[in-house]
């Protein structure tokens, strides 16, 4: 697979999220759906990208971390 195929397949299986939602609900949602990826959607539920268990795991442990930060607030690597 191409990597264009491989992001495409990805986005297709994985649970689709609002932008807005709270990266606390994202991680429980993961940990519920047994996922370890989201494909983040904005407001029309156009595919924005994606969110990694693994950055939302740093991002929690980050010292200026609080529960309110919203998806669309974490910032890209």
């Amino acid at each position: 697979m191409t990597p264009a195929q491989t992001l495409h397949h990805t986005m297709a299986h994985a649970p689709r999220i609002r932008d807005d939602m709270t990266v606390e609900v994202a991680l429980s949602l993961m940990a519920g759906a047994r996922v370890d990826h989201l494909v983040l959607c904005d407001g029309d539920d156009e595919s924005t990208g994606l969110v990694t268990l693994a950055r939302l795991s740093v991002l929690r442990d980050a010292p200026t971390y609080t529960d309110r930060v919203r998806l669309r607030d974490v910032p890209e690597r």
